[in-house]
This record gives structure tokens, sequence and C-alpha cells, in this order.
């Protein structure tokens, strides 16, 4: 898996009209030169490319440190290709808040008016539900989702580039997706996810980590199970969640609660010890519908309409817990494509990535059609790194 950091804050403001058409302006200028230079499939991989796609934003203009570059670079892209999508072979659906709602019925009238086959259409909106769903509910980091773009091109190539904010800590995280890298939708999907930093306090769920095979494995065979079995596995937890000394004394008491995971390592920041497992009958009626519908694998459980973060959580706890099947609270945030410091503290550059990039968009520049002192301004912003 490919990750990337970079550190955002939250913008609250608007982005001025007239910073706005700028980009607009110079992203369909960057845009036509790119897919004439190296076509559609590859200008949608490179959005996908965090590295690529900050760097992007920095040309148009927008701060690169900023929360809103993601969402203003994708609306300015999406508007830049109005009416020349079909001639350019690339589509962009979607973006914040409401708008990012209506993905899945942009994708469906693009379907339409493209004449894509049905079972093509289906599965590009598969995709996008997917994608998010495993970024609001197999990674439980803090961030809510607020922005999602899905991009695809006339071949079939397509990206995700979504956005979560943390409003506790003023700070947002971007998570990218490209096909081409894609093996599993549910396992180390991402292409990266940028953010501004990385916990250390091992309290992230991550299920889509390879480290949460078993857990998963277990999770699937309980909602293949029996209602009642599931639910006294839940009323365990209910009952003992709060107190650590009376989860172990039932292990020795030879319950069916193994603690295997407890009894080996440190829970005090685990999240059970903050869950709330009180009554709640939306959990116990999608548990429910879980175990009607029996589904194939974890993909199929997380892909069925009711499960979210709540249900993911509780299944997760349940085969840690009381089977012994570890799931992985590690950020899956690793490697940082911001500055950093000569002695790689607080993480390394990547100097070559960097340059190669920085090269790229400075030949890209000068093949588009704007002011020659236009041009001159972002060559200056375009800086290789000091060596």
């Amino acid at each position: 898996m490919q990750r990337g950091v970079a550190t955002f804050t939250l913008d609250w403001g608007k982005c001025p009209p007239w910073l706005f058409q700028r980009m607009v302006s110079l992203g369909r200028e960057m845009t036509r030169v790119l897919i004439a230079e190296y076509g559609p499939d590859e200008f949608v991989k490179r959005l996908a490319d965090p590295v690529w796609f900050q760097s992007l934003g920095t040309v148009l203009a927008f701060d690169w440190n900023a929360s809103g570059l993601t969402t203003i670079l994708t609306a300015a892209l999406k508007e830049s290709i109005r009416g020349q999508e079909r001639d350019l072979g690339i589509f962009i659906c979607g973006g914040k808040g409401k708008t990012s709602r209506k993905t899945p019925d942009e994708i469906t009238d693009w379907g339409h008016r493209l004449s894509l086959p049905g079972e093509k259409t289906s599965n590009l909106v598969y995709n996008s539900k997917m994608s998010a769903k495993v970024d609001s509910s197999l990674i439980q980091d803090g961030y809510q989702i607020y922005h999602h773009s899905f991009i695809f091109s006339k071949n079939g190539a397509w990206a995700v580039v979504q956005q979560g904010m943390n409003t506790e800590e003023q700070t947002a995280r971007r998570y990218h997706w490209f096909s081409e890298d894609i093996k599993d939708l549910i396992v180390e999907p991402h292409k990266g996810i940028a953010s501004q930093r990385i916990s250390t306090l091992n309290n992230t769920l991550d299920m889509s980590s390879k480290k949460s095979d078993k857990n998963r494995q277990i999770s699937t065979e309980l909602v293949n199970s029996n209602f009642k079995t599931v639910m006294k596995d839940i009323e365990i937890l209910r009952r003992h969640s709060s107190d650590l000394s009376q989860m172990i004394s039932y292990k020795e008491k030879g319950e069916k609660t193994t603690l295997v995971s407890l009894a080996r390592k440190e829970f005090k920041t685990h999240p059970v010890m903050a869950e709330d497992f009180g009554k709640s009958k939306y959990l116990e009626r999608i548990l429910n519908k879980l175990i009607e519908e029996k589904p194939d694998n974890y993909e199929g459980l997380l892909a069925t309409k009711g499960v979210g973060p709540k249900t993911i959580r509780a299944l997760s706890l349940v085969s840690e817990i009381i089977y012994g099947a570890d799931a992985s609270y590690e950020d899956p945030a690793r490697y940082s494509f911001a500055h950093g410091g000569k002695d790689a503290t607080p993480y390394p550059v990547d100097k070559g990535t960097y340059d190669k990039t920085i090269n790229t968009m400075r030949e890209v520049v000068k093949k588009t059609h704007i002011n020659p002192l236009e041009k001159e301004k972002i060559y200056k912003r375009l800086k290789p790194l000091e060596k």
C-alpha cells in the first residue's frame, strides 16, 4: 500500500470568485495539455497520486497546505472541462457536501449519455459507494468524510479523491484511490492517504489493513451464524466493556470468553473500554439483517445497506476480544510528501519524487496557452527542493 501524508488545516472561508475563475481557466489549459501528452487514463492516474494532486493545486495558485485545496481544485477541474468531457475523454462527478451525495446519480447520468453498458455503469457506481464506505467505516480515524469526487475515463480507468475533517483538531485528511492499483476493494486499496499528523496512540481502527485479515474472517463467520449467538457475544461486551478486571475474571472462571488478546497486551486506550454497548435497537436490526442475508465475504458484509462504523466496530470487537482475532489499530498514514527535515524528522524528504513531479509540471506549463507573465509566476512556485 502506498501512503502519503501532508499538513492540512481546515479552511472556513470561501474561495474568492476571482481566484476560482482563474483556477478554472488555468485548469482547463493544464488538463488539455496533459491529456494531449499522456492520454485520459494517465490524467486520471495522476489525480489519484497525492504528490501530483498537491502539486497541481499549487500550480493553480492555491495554498499547498490548506484543506481547501482538495475541494476547490476538484471543483475547478470539474468546471474547467464542462461541455468538453466527451472530447477529452474524462468525467468528474461529485464534490463537497450535498454534491458528494449526488455522485452515484451523476455517474449514472454519464452512463446513459455515453451509452455505456448497464453493468459497467453499475460497477462504477459500486466502486464509488464502496470507497466512501471503506474510508468512513473500515478506517475509523476520527475524520468525517465531507468531500467525495469520482473521476473516470472513457476507457474505464477511475480514481477517487475524498476528504474528511476532524473538527476537534481542526485538521483534514485526504484519501486517494486508483483503479489500476486495486486488487481488493477492502484490503489496503489506497494510492495514498494524506493527513496532518499520524496518531501514535493505537486508537485508529483500520479494518482495511492486512493485519486485520483474521478479524475480517471471524466477523464474516459471525454474521453467517445465528442471531442468538451473535447477540450473546454482544451481551458479554455490554456487561463488561467498562471493567477490564471483570472480563479477565470471567476468563479464569472458564466462561466462553477467552480474552486472548486482552490477556497479552495493554488496553488502556483500546476502543472497547470507551465503547457504548448500551441497548441499540438499530444495531440489532442491522445485525439481524446481515444474519438473514448471510454475505459471502467481508466485502458483501460492508456493502450491505445500513452497515456503518458502529456495526463494523461491534463485530470487530467481538472477533478480537471474544475470539482472539486481532484488528489493526495503527494509523494507515505512513509516508509524508510534505517538506521533511534533513535528519528525516518528522519524516524524510522524497526529493526524487518531488523533483520529477516539479519538472513534469514545468514542462506542461510551458506548453499551455497562457500569458508569459503568468507562466513566470508559476515557475517561481515550482522550485526544486534544495539539495
